[in-house]
């Protein structure tokens, strides 16, 4: 099954449903971590194969969409110096902060420009000299690898005019978050695949450990999705509650030990604010002391934002993100909010739930269903 097209075939499909169907005889919340599968979810249209029986939850696998309008505020204030250079991945530009945007202030005059990696960011310092570079890192641990080798980089070259803004954060701990919420009930979790690429699968042992609950690593396309919900329904049908890797492809137990090597080496634990959910310990990571020279937040210590700037009243991000509700229950999803003109970060990013629904249509079908209990 090497080439994409064997990955989505119909019958396949129709045949692991079949079998998910006869295994899940009992209702079952299911929540994908990842915001790559659920828009895999309804690209494909696999909730319309699946028994009813099996509730699919969005979680809080978007980075953009978990990013507190704090964070973009400091983002914001950085990229008004007019000595700064700010970088960021494209999406991460219309994130609405409390009052702007980084693609607002961008129109308004400040340096900012989208790239698609911090390598990108690490030219340009090179090719500007007189300005300080900052790259705003967002993401969860597939990314953060990539902005710890631009730091071991800059620092190797001696390029003293970059520098990251850390807003990384880590999966692990916001499961527990997640597991340790009263309004938020699930029997299982389709794992993150990219995260798994990288971490592995040893630390999410403590979700079947300690809470009892089956966790699948999963790939993104329609056969791995419905592979992992298979499982996942195997596993629950037989009483086991055990971390399985169904994208065996790419993700190995042990993880990747070159990345965690360097996470190690630039990045420490450290408690940090997601949207919805507050502060999570030990769930970020933060540029150690002795990479001082190259963390923004270190050079710039006078940066004064509102640490609680809370989403507008009418966006239903935050519940999202964390799977206490869904974008239908959403008053201005498709109306006031679009891709076009986004209130929330669900709807900017392209791994949104809101996204999702209003790309794939699923929205307009399901709006006119009564919300599900649980």
């Amino acid at each position: 099954m090497k080439y994409v097209s064997e990955f989505r075939r119909g019958d396949v499909a129709k045949a692991l449903a079949a079998e998910i169907a006869r295994l899940a005889t009992v209702p079952m919340n299911l929540m994908e971590v990842c915001g790559g599968h659920t828009h895999a979810i309804f690209k494909f249209g696999l909730p319309s194969l699946l028994p009813p029986t099996i509730d699919l939850i969005h979680g809080p696998g978007c980075p953009v969409c978990v990013t507190p309008r704090d964070k973009v505020d400091k983002a914001i204030l950085l990229a008004r110096r007019p000595d700064v250079m700010l970088t960021s991945y494209g999406d991460m530009l219309r994130v609405p902060g409390s009052a702007s945007s980084l693609m607002l202030e961008k129109g308004r005059g400040a340096d900012v420009r989208m790239v698609y990696s911090p390598l990108d960011a690490l030219r340009l310092a090179e090719q500007h000299p007189h300005k300080r570079v900052i790259f705003f890192a967002i993401g969860f641990e597939t990314t953060a690898p990539s902005a710890a080798m631009a730091v071991l980089k800059a620092q190797a070259q001696g390029l003293t005019n970059f520098a990251i803004l850390s807003n990384h954060v880590l999966l692990p701990p916001m499961l527990k978050a997640i597991l340790d919420s009263r309004d938020v009930k699930l029997d299982g979790f389709i794992g993150p695949g990219h995260v798994s690429t990288i971490i592995g699968t040893r630390p999410y042992r403590f979700v079947a450990e300690r809470y009892g609950k089956p966790l699948v690593v999963a790939g993104f396309e329609p056969l791995d999705v419905l592979q992992a919900i298979l499982m996942l329904a195997r596993q629950l049908r037989e009483g086991r509650s055990e971390v399985e890797i169904q994208y065996t492809r790419v993700v190995k137990p042990e993880g990747n030990p070159v990345a965690l090597r360097a996470l190690g080496e630039v990045f420490e634990p450290c408690h940090a604010r997601w949207r919805g959910m507050g502060t999570v310990p030990t769930s970020g990571l933060r540029v150690r002391e002795k990479y001082a020279a190259w963390d923004a937040e270190a050079l710039y210590p006078d940066l004064e934002v509102t640490s609680e700037v809370a989403d507008p009243k009418a966006c239903e991000c935050g519940d999202i993100v964390r799977g206490a509700k869904k974008p239908w229950d959403c008053r201005i999803i498709g109306t006031v909010c679009t891709p076009q003109t986004p209130v929330g970060a669900c709807m900017v990013s392209p791994e949104g739930a809101c996204a999702a629904y209003y790309k794939y249509g699923r929205l307009h079908v399901e709006r006119q269903q009564p919300t599900p209990v649980g």
